[in-house]
């Protein structure tokens, strides 16, 4: 896994996690939604500015970016899309 691959996969990853959309990301680190796509899909190069605008809104240390994935481990499903139903 090449190092663009592993800033997508270990950002996805922990956007999930936090359960942000790449629009509520993408707005708290101050970039464009479309940013944030390339970024997950490995076809933007990052600056490291960029990498710790990201870390912040995630609130991790910018090192988990690097950070290689088990051979095990499975990608970050997506998050549903559409509005939540009414309770």
């Amino acid at each position: 896994m090449d190092t663009r691959t592993r800033i997508a996969w270990n950002l996805r990853r922990l956007r999930i996690a936090k359960g942000l959309t790449q629009e509520n990301l993408a707005v708290d680190a101050g970039v464009d939604r479309s940013v944030i796509s390339d970024l997950e899909r490995s076809r933007h190069n990052v600056s490291i500015n960029l990498l710790d605008r990201l870390a912040s809104a995630l609130s991790v240390d910018i090192s988990v970016f690097f950070v290689v994935p088990s051979a095990d481990e499975q990608a970050a499903r997506p998050l549903k899309v559409g509005r939540k139903a009414k309770s």
